[in-house]
């Protein structure tokens, strides 16, 4: 049950080839590797690849930048314990970290970068803007500023909009705010999050940038959002996983807790292979330096095909939500 040929990985995003692994490539690299990806599929063959590592990289569409496969959430992380959490987290090999203006920790996230010692360009960072300005200018200039307050005179790898509650014309305003930063190289990718496909399709109305380059929505075994899910990946639309540990409400799940013993690993640690192998990017979260170090320790083992079955049988649907599943109209 242990490490060997990771057959059972989503082929929309197996991690990216060595080869690739590089900002310089540019557009044409990845879209080579989508390509051979779905010509793999179309075939019933899986395409070669190299097992996962905590330095495995995506590509980003339409983009010469590849994102690490795990990424480490601060969401509730308060401002005098974010920075060491992030520390943790760069020390135990993580070089993805995401945060939000809701979050309150952006120049936390920043500082935390600085302090490392570690280059910035080794080093992905992510944020999100949930409501607009009030006008397309305030609206950037309230992007401008989070960008500012990361890393000031330089950049931010993915900015997301972070809810599509606001209405449409609100989202096409923060849209519009993005790509004029990804214009300016003040942002490097843009997405999107806990949008359904019909918030998706309308974006074709007015985004220069199209498909968005991301989608973060609430993703684990109880709540897999298989039709979004399903129409990201065909469009190759990047998943980002929040919420896969489910705060700890699942720990004690007779099906979860069995696989976890048998494969000698935490709850925490199965659910966070499990995303990786649906071909997710996981954002686990924690202040728990021990927990911060044992969620980056899921790349010595593989989940094998009847334990990727018995969590996929456990999905709820929009039912099985803790916090958000979109909605696809």
């Amino acid at each position: 049950m242990v490490s060997g040929p990771q057959s059972h990985l989503s082929s929309h995003h197996q991690p990216l080839p060595a080869q690739y692994q590089t900002t310089d490539k540019g557009r044409a690299a990845a879209e080579a590797y989508y390509s051979k990806e779905e010509s793999s599929t179309a075939n019933n063959t899986m395409p070669s690849h190299e097992q996962l590592s905590l330095t495995s990289t995506i590509p980003i569409i339409n983009s010469s930048h590849t994102m690490p496969r795990l990424g480490f959430g601060i969401y509730q992380s308060p401002r005098d314990v974010c920075v060491n959490s992030c520390l943790t987290a760069l020390k135990a090999g993580y070089r993805h970290i995401d945060s939000a203006q809701f979050y309150r920790n952006e120049a936390e996230m920043g500082e935390a970068v600085r302090k490392s010692g570690i280059p910035r360009s080794e080093i992905f960072l992510t944020t999100k803007i949930l409501s607009s300005g009030g006008s397309p200018e305030k609206t950037y200039q309230k992007c401008l500023e989070s960008v500012k307050s990361i890393d000031k005179d330089g950049y931010v790898d993915l900015f997301l909009i972070h809810s599509p509650s606001g209405g449409k014309e609100k989202r096409k305003e923060m849209w519009q705010a993005l790509e004029k930063l990804v214009e300016e190289g003040r942002v490097r990718s843009i997405g999107v999050s806990n949008f359904g496909i019909g918030h998706i399709e309308e974006m074709k109305a007015y985004a220069k940038i199209m498909p968005p380059q991301v989608n973060q929505i609430e993703l684990h075994p109880w709540n897999q959002q298989r039709e979004i899910v399903s129409y990201c990946n065909k469009h190759n639309i990047i998943i980002q996983a929040y919420c896969p540990l489910v705060r700890n409400m699942k720990a004690h799940d007779p099906t979860l807790s069995q696989i976890a013993h048998e494969y000698g690993k935490s709850t925490g640690q199965i659910l966070i292979r499990y995303c990786l192998q649906k071909g997710w990017v996981p954002l686990p979260k924690s202040d728990t330096p021990a927990r911060i170090e044992a969620n980056a320790d899921v790349f010595g083992f593989e989940l094998g095909k009847e334990s990727m079955e018995m969590l996929d049988g456990l999905d709820q649907g929009a039912e099985g939500a803790i916090v958000e599943a979109v909605k696809n109209e």
